[in-house]
């Protein structure tokens, strides 16, 4: 079977759930930010220092297979959606990177090649989740998705802050 079907070539796409709508849809928009935010995570953990902070991407790139899928399936439940579980994982992670982090200020980004990729996949997931709340304008998205997207973006950026802990190179700006 070919990835190439051609059936693209009009300026429409097929959803999960077999629907085919125009490839500028909200839906499609929305899992095409989620698979540029997988793409930047894996160029990420080619970069960052920590094991724990590898794997930790590596199981939001397997989560984000669960968001794709979810908001590809219009009128129909997705096998696998992201739950209640997947989301507390994300909140105990952050509170866990925040014991050893102590910020006091804001944060200037990009202190280590690390961390700015951290971060790039921060501002990406944000950017995914305004696409994903005007999908919610207009038709349903689950609430453990909008806590998902909305947890993963503070979880990243607690992640990049931790790469420069590991360093000793958080810089802060007190005001």
């Amino acid at each position: 079977m070919s990835i190439s079907t051609g059936g693209g070539d009009k300026g429409k796409t097929s959803l999960w759930s077999g629907e085919r709508v125009p490839k500028n849809d909200l839906r499609v928009e929305a899992y095409g930010t989620i698979d540029e935010l997988s793409a930047h995570l894996g160029e990420a953990k080619h970069y960052v220092k920590s094991y724990k902070v590898r794997n930790i991407i590596n199981e939001i790139q397997n989560d984000l297979f669960k968001v794709v899928g979810e908001l590809a399936s219009k009128n129909k439940e997705f096998i696998q959606p992201i739950t209640k579980e997947d989301g507390e994982k994300l909140t105990n992670y952050i509170k866990n990177f925040e014991e050893r982090v102590k910020l006091k200020g804001f944060v200037i980004t990009g202190s280590t090649i690390e961390s700015a990729k951290l971060d790039i996949c921060r501002t990406i997931a944000r950017r995914a989740e305004r696409r994903i709340i005007c999908v919610k304008d207009e038709d349903e998205v689950s609430e453990e998705v909008l806590v998902y997207m909305n947890r993963l973006s503070d979880l990243l950026f607690i992640m990049a802050r931790f790469e420069e802990f590991l360093l000793d190179k958080i810089e802060q700006k007190q005001w």
